[in-house]
């Protein structure tokens, strides 16, 4: 019996299977209910008394040993299988989730970087702002309807803090300290008291420019605002200013761009006008130079403000202000090709 057992033992150990059929197999001759080790175990009944506690221990070996080499070449196939599915040149890639940039990223990043080109650098403040920067300071009379809790969200019922309208506050806090010349961006998310709807939000972005030194007229506004507009929607894009009132520039305007759409001919997207208003601007008013501690006899400048969702709209056209908030992964995923 003793016998019998270390011969299979030396066997099992030179066991060699080319495939998992051949490995069935040898399961099956080794392992199975009529196998060879079973066999073994039959007929341990008939070993005497003095030896069944020695025997005994071997057959359990020889089964250990068995299963443990069969699982090991088992374990070597599905090793090998593994690594070839890496190697196999001939089989497609596995498809890789991509991400990208938000589309209002996209497009605040272009706007920084056309006007970073011409000497505008940028400046960031808070978003939570007191009265004197966001109204004040930028010639908000007393009694404007902006001020109204209608329209803005002040903090704890406090008429002194509030979260700001506009990245116009940045203005008023850079001009405040720093002399000129001041030729900066001002980048970040306002806030409204408005219904949300496909064209309104109570909260959006905005990018601003300020531009202060001596002897700046508004025909710099309109060269750098048309440097802006060929280089964001075309180099045919077309820009026409149109008078209009802000508190903190006089004289005031709206600017409009051809619609880079139908091409200025007239279609539903700008109401077949074939003009699409995208930002306010103006020179910079007197007195709001005076509130900042600048001399408005020897310093002038020009302002202008456009909202980010509004540009985005024009140039991936996205009529619904809500999906830029939703974070719908199908919306996202559209813009992988833009970053």
């Amino acid at each position: 019996m003793k016998n019998r057992i270390k011969d299979l033992v030396q066997e099992i150990e030179s066991i060699v299977a080319k495939n998992n059929d051949e490995l069935e197999a040898m399961r099956i001759k080794y392992l199975s209910k009529k196998g060879l080790v079973s066999e073994l175990f039959n007929d341990f009944r008939n070993v005497a008394n003095e030896e069944k506690r020695e025997v005994g221990q071997l057959l359990n070996e020889l089964k250990n040993k068995a299963q443990d080499k069969i699982n090991e070449i088992k374990e070597s196939f599905e090793s090998l299988q593994t690594d070839d599915n890496k190697t196999d040149l001939t089989r497609s890639a596995d498809p890789l989730k991509v991400g990208t940039r938000h589309p209002l990223s996209l497009t605040k990043n272009e706007i920084i970087d056309i006007f970073s080109r011409i000497g505008f650098t940028i400046a960031e403040g808070p978003e939570i702002e007191d009265d004197w920067h966001v109204f004040g300071a930028l010639n908000f009379p007393p009694e404007h309807p902006a001020r109204d809790m209608q329209d803005t969200f002040f903090i704890e019922q406090n008429p002194d803090v509030l979260l700001r309208t506009h990245t116009s506050s940045v203005q008023s806090r850079i001009m405040a300290y720093q002399k000129p010349p001041i030729r900066m961006l001002f980048p970040g998310r306002v806030f409204r008291n408005e219904a949300i709807s496909y064209r309104a939000h109570c909260f959006f972005h905005q990018v601003e420019g300020l531009y202060i030194d001596k002897n700046v007229s508004f025909a710099d506004l309109k060269q750098a605002l048309m440097y802006f507009a060929k280089e964001m929607f075309g180099e045919h894009t077309e820009i026409r200013l149109r008078p209009s009132y802000f508190p903190f520039t006089e004289p005031s305007a709206e600017m409009d761009i051809s619609c880079n759409i139908c091409g200025g001919k007239g279609c539903p997207f700008c109401k077949h006008t074939g003009w699409v208003e995208i930002l306010g601007c103006g020179m910079v008013d007197p007195n709001v130079l005076e509130n900042c501690g600048i001399d408005s006899t020897v310093y002038s400048g020009y302002a202008f403000g456009m909202g980010v969702e509004r540009i985005t709209n024009l140039k991936y056209q996205v009529k619904d202000l809500r999906l830029f908030s939703e974070n719908d992964v199908r919306f996202l995923e559209q813009f992988k090709s833009a970053y």
